[in-house]
């Protein structure tokens, strides 16, 4: 069974969406982070299971930024934590998943991540987190 990690949610402004969703969830943001080889800034409101990660493109090519132009702000993924990235990678794809990512790569703070595509999971992008 897998557990919630985070709620990524696309924006336009990490600033905007802050001051919307901040107040309503009672959180303050953590400091905001640059994935460079995600071209996305990002930040996180909440602790524990079910945070929110609030995406901003840096860069027009993004997939964040292509999210945005063809669906608009709004829920991105949902992200699961797994003890054995690699290892959830080979089963699932043997199940029939079809991978975004083959192989772990940098996520936000610092975790390696890898993504599931929507078209073998329903329609939602799901991201894997490696648990510490």
């Amino acid at each position: 069974m897998l557990r919630l990690d985070h709620v990524g949610i696309a924006v336009e402004s990490l600033d905007r969406a802050t001051a919307v969703l901040g107040p309503l969830l009672g959180a303050e943001p953590t400091a905001v982070e640059e994935v460079h080889g995600q071209r996305v800034r990002v930040l996180f409101l909440g602790d524990g299971d079910g945070r929110l990660e609030l995406l901003e493109a840096t860069s027009p090519d993004s997939a964040i930024a292509r999210h945005i132009e063809r669906r608009g702000a709004g829920l991105h993924h949902l992200a699961f934590r797994v003890t054995d990235l690699a290892g959830a990678l080979r089963r699932l794809e043997a199940a029939g998943y079809q991978l975004v990512d083959r192989e772990p790569r940098p996520g936000a703070g610092g975790h390696m991540v890898a993504f599931l595509h929507p078209r073998s999971t329903g329609g939602v992008l799901i991201e894997l987190v490696q648990a510490d």
